[in-house]
């Protein structure tokens, strides 16, 4: 080196220090504990999030299962004859039972009004009904099950009207009791219905606006009558006002006079029904002709008469709980659902058209059915036979829930509790008590995922409803317009956010300036921070309402925006080449955001003015329109839940996909571009085919986000749980409705199991699509794996 070199030499590369075997075999020693270390960690938090995922479907199954377990009635209590009287025949039978399961009521042919400990038959003591001298209990009858009446007619042509009244009571051990007892409405008096003195063995009766209406039948000829009650007469009920419908073989009606309508029923009467609020009223002759009748104010008129005993001699009928629905049991162990069906069109006063239609049927042994009960709170129904078999059906899910053999002889009475957890059972020979364990008979399969005929519905249908006001409530629980609404949600987010976050990615990976990447990625996949809330928020009270006003604007930007892109792509390939080099790196996309913003403008601007112009037949409204050709339009619909979960899901299926798109390996990119390729053929031919895994990862993950999603779905689709297809109606998703009912379903009850089984049905359905996506992701690496 010479004086003058003022170069500084490079130290001399630092050398590990030597470790002697000792050392090396400790380092080593150490390394291998801190894989095992790492190793285990991983695996446990693996298995643990195996674990949990399978303790999510355990609770929800759990939840769940009890919907379809086994259902059963099963025998307690056989009491002795002796201190089970049984009533005569099923026209005279009665029986009632509390709904603690713990005091029995029971009519005994001499009019006593019996009380009895169910669980061992012991009499409670009674009450004795104010029967004439001479008269005998020829026919008892209820009125619906919620108004709780039960008529008693006598041979002499009179009525006793009373209503069970259970009363709570300590014992002398301070234990709580119920005390039996019956209370008179219309007075403890008989009222005189059939003023001719014949026996009072055809009738129907039930409350109205604080009067006993009574409809009754004498052979072949109809009585319609109304009684005041106690309350408002001066000695007991009385007679209001009267209607007769009376028969006659020359004509179908003879007269109209003074509230009288005469009828030809042509054969004499066997059972007589007053239906909900007392529009349609039906009379059954011996023929099996069920004759309705529409009561019109104080008049009455034949509506139209239907064969009901294409399966066999009606043996017995009632009505099913809210009196909507006939129950009509036949000779061979048939039992039949009626009910009024609404058919198209009008009558020729404009009227709606109603049909007697059969509905769905239950079978019972091959014997005779000689009592039918329906349950208090529900739509199940009980059924006895000439066999001394007994029943339990439910008519909304068509479930069989259970059938037993009760006795050795016809049965003639049945009772269940208002809570359907005891049953009492009446034969000619013996009394019974069973516990029945039926807690969720109105779910089935069926129901849940078929259509249903529900009551007052012209056709069976899918629907959601699983609460309402009314106690006579049929509950509608099919899980079909829910899955529905929640595919429809993520499908129209998925056809606007596939497109446009699978091209942002190309274009980012593929074309963008680093420097300009670097900023536009971060900024997108920020979007993801959005609390969904708000966005739900933002939809339905600001996005709703606007789209609504600029409807025309919409539909303009989706066909005009893309153009103007094309036309902008077009110009500027026009361009020298050398004018285009002059405008740097990651500017050129900037220049497109000017034209579009421009465009969106002039569009929303002139929409108005476009609307009018088109629509001018219909007030300039494109919604009356649409309305006009039957396109049905809600504020809060799937083109909102579109826009704003689309705008939601962009941000991960972007950030994804970009990433599998970047993360090709160059070599490849070079290797194409150096054969000849164009940098859009090397995209679509090289990059997409080796980056396609990650894209449909990116894809799927999305369509995961969607069918998952809550707050938006519960804010912007308006919650109404149809299926239509139609984009401008609403829906409601699995999510959406755990949330808004979870919070009033009663602990234990149906709502509540039918809720956690949706829950299982996203859960399963979000596994399915990830196990597919998976299954379609490893056939994509393998395939493209080795490029």
């Amino acid at each position: 080196m010479s004086v003058h070199d003022t170069t500084i030499p490079p130290k001399p590369a630092r050398r590990a220090p030597r470790m002697t075997p000792e050392q090396a075999a400790a380092f080593d020693r150490k390394r291998r504990a801190k894989d095992r270390f790492a190793n285990g960690f991983i695996v446990i938090g693996g298995i643990a999030v195996l674990l949990a995922i399978l303790l999510i479907f355990y609770s929800l199954l759990k939840e769940a299962w009890p919907l379809f377990s086994q259902t059963d009635m099963t025998r307690d209590k056989v009491y002795p004859v002796a201190t089970a009287p049984a009533a005569a025949s099923p026209a005279t039978g009665f029986l009632a039972i509390d709904e603690r399961d713990q005091v029995g009521m029971r009519l005994l042919p001499s009019g006593l009004v019996q009380y009895f400990d169910v669980k061992s038959g012991q009499n409670l003591g009674g009450q004795q009904l104010a029967l004439p001298a001479g008269a005998q209990i020829v026919r008892v009858q209820r009125s619906g099950i919620l108004q709780g009446l039960v008529g008693v007619g006598l041979s002499n042509g009179q009525l006793l009207v009373f209503r069970p009244n259970y009363s709570a009571a300590q014992d002398n051990e301070g234990r709580a009791r119920t005390q039996g007892g019956v209370v008179f409405p219309f007075g403890n008096a008989p009222l005189t219905v059939n003023d001719n003195g014949q026996p009072l063995d055809r009738f129907a009766l039930r409350e109205q606006d604080g009067a006993l209406q009574v409809f009754s039948g004498q052979g072949s000829q109809l009585h319609w009558q109304r009684f005041a009650s106690a309350a408002e007469a001066e000695s007991g009920g009385g007679l209001m006002d009267e209607a007769n419908v009376e028969v006659s073989s020359n004509a179908d009606t003879v007269y109209t006079r003074n509230n009288h309508v005469a009828i030809n029923l042509k054969q004499p009467v066997k059972f007589v029904f007053v239906g909900q609020g007392g529009r349609w009223l039906y009379a059954l002759d011996q023929q099996n002709q069920m004759t309705v009748l529409k009561a019109d104010g104080d008049n009455l008129q034949a509506y139209q008469t239907v064969n009901v005993g294409q399966h066999g001699n009606i043996t017995a009928a009632n009505q099913l709980q809210g009196e909507i629905s006939l129950l009509l049991g036949t000779e061979r162990g048939r039992i039949d659902q009626w009910f009024m069906v609404r058919q198209p069109g009008t009558d020729n006063e404009g009227n709606e058209r109603y049909v007697l239609t059969p509905i769905r049927h239950f079978q019972l042994g091959s014997s005779p059915i000689t009592v039918i009960e329906p349950e208090q709170r529900r739509k199940g129904i009980l059924a006895g036979n000439q066999a001394g078999e007994v029943g339990y059906f439910y008519t909304t899910s068509e479930r069989t829930v259970d059938i037993q053999k009760a006795a050795d002889t016809p049965i003639t009475a049945l009772a269940l509790s208002n809570h359907s957890s005891g049953l009492l059972v009446d034969s000619r020979n013996s009394s019974s008590f069973w516990d029945v364990d039926a807690h969720h008979p109105d779910v089935s399969i069926k129901s849940l995922w078929g259509k249903v005929w529900y009551e007052s519905y012209a056709e069976p249908q899918y629907v959601w409803q699983s609460t309402s006001g009314n106690q006579d409530f049929e509950s509608k629980m099919s899980l079909i317009p829910l899955t529905f609404g929640t595919l429809k949600a993520a499908i129209w987010a998925m056809i606007l956010a596939v497109p446009l976050a699978i091209a942002a990615a190309m274009y980012t990976a593929a074309f963008m300036s680093p420097s300009l990447r670097t900023r536009i990625k971060p900024t997108i996949e920020l979007m993801q921070a959005l609390p969904t809330v708000i966005l739900g928020f933002l939809a339905g009270l600001w996005l709703a309402p606007l789209v609504t006003d600029h409807l025309p604007a919409i539909f303009a930007l989706v066909i005009i925006l893309p153009l103007v892109m094309l036309l902008m792509g077009f110009l500027w390939m026009q361009l020298p080449l050398e004018k285009r080099n002059r405008i740097p790196d990651g500017i050129a996309p900037v220049m497109l955001i000017l034209p579009l913003l421009l465009t969106f403008a002039l569009v929303w601007w002139l929409s108005p003015m476009l609307e009018h112009a088109l629509f001018a037949s219909h007030g300039g409204s494109m919604i009356k329109w649409m309305e006009s050709v039957g396109i049905d339009y809600q504020s809060q619909n799937a083109l909102i839940v579109g826009l704003i979960m689309g705008f939601a899901v962009i941000a991960p299926i972007y950030s994804i996909a970009e990433d599998a798109l970047f993360a090709v390996p160059r070599h490849l990119v070079n290797g194409s571009l150096a054969l000849g390729a164009t940098p859009w053929q090397t995209l679509t031919r090289v990059v997409l085919p080796t980056a396609s895994p990650g894209i449909f990862s990116a894809v799927m993950i999305g369509f995961g986000r969607a069918v998952g999603e809550t707050m938006i779905v519960l804010m912007a689709t308006g919650n109404t749980p149809i299926m239509d297809f139609n984009i401008f109606e609403g829906m409601r998703t699995l999510s959406a409705n755990l949330a808004v009912e979870m919070g009033e379903a009663e602990l234990g009850s149906t709502h509540l199991r039918v809720l956690f089984l949706s829950a299982l049905v996203l859960f399963i359905l979000t596994f399915i699509v990830n196990t597919a996506a998976e299954l379609v992701r490893a056939r994509l690496r393998k395939k493209y794996g080795s490029l």
